[in-house]
Order: C-alpha cells, then structure tokens, then sequence
C-alpha cells in the first residue's frame, strides 16, 4: 500500500511524522515499497510547482506512474542512489511512462551495463536498461521549486552509491539508499563493495547531518541520524565488518 505525506494530511506508516510534518509544508512526499525486494522507491513533488523527482523506482513502474499522475505532477528527475537491479529494473519503463531525466553516478557504469546478469543471480527479469541523460556527482544540486535536492557521494555498498539530502526550515530529509538502515548498513560483499568505504562514508558524511535529520533507507523502516549516531551498531563500533 502506498504511503504519503502531502501538506498536513498524513496517513503515512513508515515515516516518523514528528519533524516531517513542519518541514513538508508545500512539499509532496510518497514512499512506496516496490518489487519482491521491496525496494522504497520516493516521490518528492513540489505543491507549487506541481514538479517531482522520483527516487530509486525499481520495479513496478506502472504502479509508481499511477501514483504520480494521481498527484498531477511532472517529473523532471529520475535519481538512483545505485545500480543494483531493485533500485533500477524499472526505471526505463517508468521513464517511458512519466519523463524526466534519468541520472546515476559513474562509479556505478558496470552494474548499471550488467543488469541482465544481476537478474539471473537473483531471478529477476528485466528487458531494457534506461537511458541515462547525464552522471550523478557529489555537490549536484536539482530544483524542487524554492528548494534543492542535493547529492553526497556515498561509496561502500557499491562505488556509485549516492544519498540525496533536501532541506527546509532547518529540518533535513535524507534518502540514503541501501548504505544506512535502521539499526544496519548496507552489505559490502557484493560486487563493489567496500567496507572501509561504506564506514568512511557513513561516519564522514552521514553521521555529519543533524540529529533530527529523517532519514528513508532503501528497504524498511524509515530512522533519524540521531538514533543511528547512537545506536547502530557499526556506527558505535559494536559490531565490525
């Protein structure tokens, strides 16, 4: 089922609401689950503008694209935090249906021409990889009518891995992909993956955020920086890679 935070109606189980609701005045925000991995794909639409940018939409693009015609909105971005086929298998699909251009880090160039493969490992299909419009890099910044959603470089889980941060009022709202979960990380055993990257990255720059800052990881329950700062495990150095 669907999720969504739009102005100060909210029916939404999966993110904490505390701080989203007087940060997301005029902004559209709607996580949905998708595929058997149940990748959380994003939409963040402006309510003035009527413009989004969608996030990871991994699977089940009809369903996304339903969503996003319901809210009337257009999308002038399509951002993936990394390659991996549950975060990207839907994307050529969705950008057929929806537009907008699509973007993916480089460091990611060899998962994203080898999706076919990645299927057959983990028995997922996929017919087309989409067309990328131009490269993810640290710093970009994309508009969201008065406001900007930006891109950290978070290497680790895979060499391309991004997390996207916008702000409002003070408050941070942060889409991590699969480099930090509730009371996890990422895997680093997969291809790519670097342990002492993804804990470069996550002590560097996500542990750099604010406290308050809510967090939407790539599978799950969403968390705060806060809480992962004081009780995930391989941030305290409890458990080690």
């Amino acid at each position: 089922m669907a999720r969504h935070l739009i102005l100060r109606t909210v029916t939404h189980d999966l993110l904490p609401v505390r701080s989203l609701l007087a940060m997301m005045l005029a902004m559209i925000l709607q996580t949905i689950p998708v595929g058997p991995l149940q990748c959380n794909c994003s939409i963040l639409g402006d309510e003035e503008t009527g413009t989004a940018i969608v996030i990871d939409p991994g699977d089940e693009a009809e369903r996304v694209a339903g969503v996003v015609r319901k809210l009337g909105l257009t999308v002038s971005h399509i951002v993936h935090t990394h390659a991996h086929i549950d975060h990207i298998g839907g994307s050529a699909e969705f950008k057929r249906l929806c537009g907008g251009k699509a973007l993916l880090h480089e460091g990611d160039q060899w998962l994203y021409e080898h999706l076919e493969m990645q299927g057959q490992m983990i028995g997922m299909s996929i017919t087309e990889a989409v067309a990328l419009d131009a490269k993810l890099q640290e710093g970009d910044r994309f508009d969201l009518g008065h406001d900007k959603l930006e891109v950290l470089h978070t290497p680790g889980h895979s060499p391309g891995s991004c997390t996207f941060v916008i702000e409002r009022d003070g408050r941070q709202l942060v889409f991590a992909g699969d480099t930090l979960f509730a009371g996890s990380i990422g895997r680093t055993d997969l291809w790519g993956g670097d342990s002492e990257e993804i804990l470069s990255s996550l002590r560097g720059k996500l542990m750099e955020l604010d406290d308050d800052a809510e967090v939407i990881t790539g599978h799950g329950a969403s968390t705060t920086i806060g809480a992962e700062r004081r009780n995930n495990p391989f941030i305290t150095g409890q458990y080690r890679i």
